[in-house]
């Protein structure tokens, strides 16, 4: 499989787990719910707090496999011209 059929693949896959977030964002079930998580914590701070990591590890593979590995070299070249970055 090429490099470039890689990138769009997870490329698309990060799309999709992006757009994932968004709609599991909208909680609007919980809202009523008085239950405790841990015993302190209320049912919708710990649902943010979920999506929030849940965001964070998403963009770590977003970076990890849709970034394209060319971009580095292109600044590393520009920068060895003498250009700015």
């Amino acid at each position: 499989m090429s490099n470039q059929l890689k990138l769009k693949q997870g490329r698309l896959i990060i799309a999709g787990l992006v757009i994932l977030l968004i709609i599991l964002h909208q909680d609007n079930w919980n809202w009523d719910n008085s239950n405790l998580v841990f015993g302190f914590i209320p049912v919708t701070l710990f649902y943010h707090m979920c999506i929030s990591f849940s965001a964070s590890v998403i963009w770590f593979m977003a970076t990890r496999i849709a970034w394209p590995d060319d971009v580095e070299e292109e600044v590393l070249a520009e920068i060895s011209e003498g250009g700015d970055a």
